[in-house]
């Protein structure tokens, strides 16, 4: 039996970045014997074992068969007789496809090394596109790889786009579409996970809501960029540079979403667009699978990102309307990540992008404002049914107070 490193922890070395993951593949194993070495075997579609020592993950060399439709459809062979080249060439990308042996000796044989000098995102082999998941996980690592400089070769987002029209993307559980996503969100580029999507014509397949905001025009008086596909882009690399939280660029994704759907007849104005977008992220984040948390404040920010832009304008009731709306009286850590993702929405624009959005700051003050009312001082002093309306009137009447205060001390 032959032991080899492979994968991202070969990728990642050899790129100077942190190794998270080992991954190994086992050339010349048997089940039976790995068994009685002490490997525990976790895999069920194909043999899968962890060391006894270390815990990491010791794959056998395998190889495989497109037997179906869409990313399980493969018929897998795993046997002492599959060589490492075997098994390196049924990888994704030839920068996942290099190998080191117990001593250092690197394996590459399809030129991985050359595609990280050259900053390339190669397939393997044609065979790339028997596996409509890997449209994701390519467009993924062009995100965590973008600021190295790293591009998809032409002649993959071919393949990609290949795959984008042959209708294997629909094959795709909603789950398995999400976790990339929501990885790809991680990333410290997310807006390019959906860049290299509409490149191979993969975004309109997966993400309608996303692609249909494309060629819709905005007013150049507030919008530069016009169209609303970019601003949508913008607004995600600019929330991106903000915050590392998913959440927040996730509704920073979602923030505009009615605007895809504003009547012709209107154009380039967009009444209204806050709550059909409200809609559309719910029925978006519905079909995906995507938690709760999500949802929520997806939802919430395509509703009042409007009035978080025009906060300086708000009457008293009306900042507490939002402030209830946005739940942020109970929740004031998911209200920070929508302040971000309406900053980044502000700074998500052509020759904008370093401005200073004061209404952020604004809209904390507000919330501090409310939340000085004791409320169960309230609750206490008043009969049960005029309570809410005891507390909401104290709260516009802090509110008021603070307007006033934070309107002297404005410039």
């Amino acid at each position: 039996m032959q032991r080899y490193l492979v994968g991202g922890a070969v990728r990642d070395k050899l790129l100077g970045r942190p190794v998270r993951e080992r991954d190994w593949v086992l050339v010349g194993a048997r089940p039976d014997e790995l068994i009685a070495a002490g490997y525990r075997q976790v895999g069920k579609d194909f043999p899968v074992f962890l060391d006894p020592h270390s815990g990491d993950e010791c794959a056998l060399a395998r190889t495989e068969r497109k037997s179906g439709s869409g990313y399980t459809g493969f018929a897998v062979h795993a046997a002492p007789d599959v060589t490492l080249e075997e098994d390196l060439l049924r990888r994704d990308l030839t920068i996942n496809a290099i190998a080191e042996s117990a001593d250092g000796e690197l394996i590459d044989p399809y030129g991985g090394r050359a595609d990280l000098d050259a900053r390339r995102l190669r397939h393997v082999s044609t065979a790339f596109v028997e596996d409509p998941l890997r449209v994701l996980r390519v467009a993924r690592f062009a995100a965590r790889y973008h600021h190295l400089g790293f591009a998809v070769a032409p002649e993959t987002i071919e393949l990609m786009g290949r795959i984008a029209n042959s209708g294997e993307l629909a094959t795709l559980v909603h789950e398995r579409v999400w976790q990339e996503t929501q990885r790809a969100l991680g990333e410290r580029d997310p807006q390019i996970y959906f860049a290299v999507l509409r490149e191979c014509g993969a975004l309109a397949e997966i993400f309608p809501e996303i692609e249909r905001l494309f060629g819709v025009p905005q007013k150049a008086q507030w919008h530069p960029e016009i169209d609303t596909g970019v601003h949508n882009q913008m607004v995600l690399e600019q929330t991106a540079r903000l915050s590392n939280s998913p959440l927040a660029r996730f509704a920073a994704l979602c923030h505009d979403l009615g605007k895809g759907t504003t009547p012709a007849d209107i154009l380039p104005s967009h009444h209204g667009h806050e709550e059909r977008g409200a809609k559309i992220a719910e029925a978006m984040c519905a079909r995906l699978r995507a938690p709760r948390e999500y949802r929520d404040i997806a939802v919430l920010t395509a509703r009042w990102h409007s009035h978080c832009h025009r906060a300086f304008e708000l009457r008293p009731d009306t900042l507490l309307k939002t402030l209830e709306g946005c739940d942020a009286l109970r929740r004031p850590q998911r209200f920070e990540l929508f302040l971000l993702a309406c900053t980044g929405d502000a700074r998500g624009r052509t020759g904008h992008e370093g401005d200073a959005y004061p209404q952020a700051d604004y809209f904390r003050g507000a919330l501090a404002a409310a939340q000085s009312i004791d409320a169960a001082a309230i609750a206490r002093s008043v009969e049960g049914p005029e309570v809410p309306k005891a507390i909401a009137k104290a709260r516009i009447a802090a509110l008021t107070q603070y307007k006033a205060g934070a309107g002297r001390s404005r410039p």
